[in-house]
């Protein structure tokens, strides 16, 4: 009996370790899955956050952009008063009268800085979202 007994702890304590061990992988492996949904989560939250950043200021560049569309609505409105009091007085070579000219350089200026917001506009939306770097990885 003495030997079954002995036979009998040893082999208890064979299967504990394996026990404590398979608890152990089981803690891992849950860990492991934690770690991936909040991975996860955390590049999900950066690209969402990306992506309203990036919105914002397309939004923005929009706002802008109508807002010089509206300016040079004003300034051919001006240039055609200007053109039409200059004629109504007789003026010759409108086109080359201080005023005409300033309202002409106003559009040109205009006219650029619309462009340079599209562009801006075309350039935000192109962008990616930031890699972000594996652990482990360097």
């Amino acid at each position: 009996m003495d030997e079954n007994k002995q036979e009998k702890e040893q082999k208890q304590e064979e299967t504990e370790p394996q026990q404590v061990s398979a608890e152990e992988n089981a803690t891992e492996e849950e860990r492991g899955a934690t770690e991936k949904i909040w991975d996860a989560t955390l590049k999900t939250w950066s690209s969402a956050t990306f992506r309203a950043n990036q919105y914002r200021r397309v939004v923005q560049k929009k706002i802008d952009l109508t807002s010089i569309h509206k300016k040079i609505a004003a300034a051919h409105s001006d240039l055609g008063n200007a053109i039409d009091n200059l004629r109504q007085g007789d003026e010759s070579s409108i086109l080359e009268h201080q005023d005409v000219v300033e309202i002409f350089q106003k559009l040109d200026s205009l006219r650029t800085a619309a462009a340079t917001l599209e562009e801006e506009i075309v350039a935000i939306k192109a962008e990616l979202p930031p890699e972000e770097p594996e652990e482990g990885q360097d």
